[in-house]
């Protein structure tokens, strides 16, 4: 099973941007396709983004579509989830996930108005 650990989270201003990362351990990720989902205090995780194995396709939640680009450089064993022009209702945990069922532990992102 592949082990994920998130970072790049942060305190930053409304307009501003973060990049976060997804390093994988344990199995190649270029085994999976990978997600990146986001939990908000009191609310349900959502999906915000997904990569295929090879990086040819790119899925996006409608909230973050135009703002927020995931890529994966699998040389690195690496998915990157790039946010700009974030808004306070990005606010919340984020995740990756490869595969059915390996997650990370999460990284906090806050975006202030």
């Amino acid at each position: 099973q592949v082990q994920l650990v998130e970072s790049g989270g942060g305190l930053v201003q409304a307009g501003g941007s973060l990049r976060l990362s997804c390093a994988a351990s344990g199995r190649t990720l270029s085994d999976y396709a990978v997600g990146w989902f986001r939990q908000a205090p009191g609310k349900e995780r959502e999906f915000v983004a997904a990569i295929t194995w090879s990086g040819g396709n790119t899925y996006y939640a409608d909230s973050v579509k135009g703002r927020f680009t995931i890529s994966r450089d699998n040389a690195k064993n690496t998915v990157y989830l790039q946010m700009n022009s974030l808004k306070p209702e990005d606010t919340a945990v984020y995740y990756c996930k490869a595969g059915a069922n390996s997650w990370g532990q999460g990284t906090q992102v806050t975006v202030s108005s």
